[in-house]
């Protein structure tokens, strides 16, 4: 009798480490969990993780998409939110679902496209993953190419730029570069939704950015 991985239950907040996973078989995997689903995935030579986001991460994904939502709109940059599309590149072995991400510079690159082919397609500018329950590793999206990577843990924005290859931490986002201060405005805007609601938090956010323009 064969185990089927929707037999298997994560719990909110939970990962699940699976090796030895050949890329056949992780794409196997993405057909048999569907795209209904609320787990997300990453795979890595071999690695492959599933994980069950908790609430508080869902809250914080949603806040943070917004945020950048609105810088786009008031500096007027057409963007695609590509959400958490399975990003994958077989060779270089590595799949992520980030759990947001924007294509911004390339956007007309991908407009129109129902489908995202890293053979030819560009990755998304813009990768954004709440490590609440985990910490992402930086290997799946150097692999992939993403110029810029957010991570949140709930205390601090970090913010990861490419640079030959690899991740560099840096102060200022490449994409919103006017905006020195984002880090710091971003966490403070996800703390003061927790007490003032979201419309409140963004119409503040909105403000601010309109200020600095």
């Amino acid at each position: 009798m064969q185990l089927e991985l929707k037999q298997l239950i994560i719990p909110p907040g939970n990962v699940l480490q699976l090796k030895d996973i050949s890329w056949q078989m992780f794409e196997q995997i993405l057909d048999e969990l569907g795209e209904s689903r609320a787990a997300r995935v990453s795979y890595s030579k071999g690695c492959l993780e599933i994980m069950a986001p908790l609430l508080e991460h869902e809250f914080d994904k949603g806040f943070i998409g917004d945020f950048v939502k609105i810088l786009l709109e008031e500096l007027d940059i057409d963007f695609i939110d590509s959400g958490s599309t399975t990003f994958k590149k077989e060779n270089m072995a590595q799949g992520v679902e980030p759990d947001a991400s924007f294509y911004i510079q390339n956007e007309a690159a991908i407009r129109g496209k129902k489908k995202i082919d890293l053979t030819v397609d560009p990755p998304p500018d813009l990768a954004i993953e709440i490590d609440i329950t985990s910490r992402t590793t930086f290997t799946n999206y150097e692999g992939l190419g993403v110029p810029e990577l957010w991570r949140y843990n709930g205390q601090r924005l970090q913010i990861n730029v490419l640079q030959d290859g690899k991740y560099i931490e840096s102060e200022n986002s490449r994409i919103f570069s006017q905006f020195y201060d984002l880090r710091d405005v971003i966490h403070q805007s996800v703390e003061q939704s927790k007490v003032v609601g979201r419309n409140a938090t963004m119409k503040a956010f909105r403000n601010w950015v309109k200020e600095r323009l």
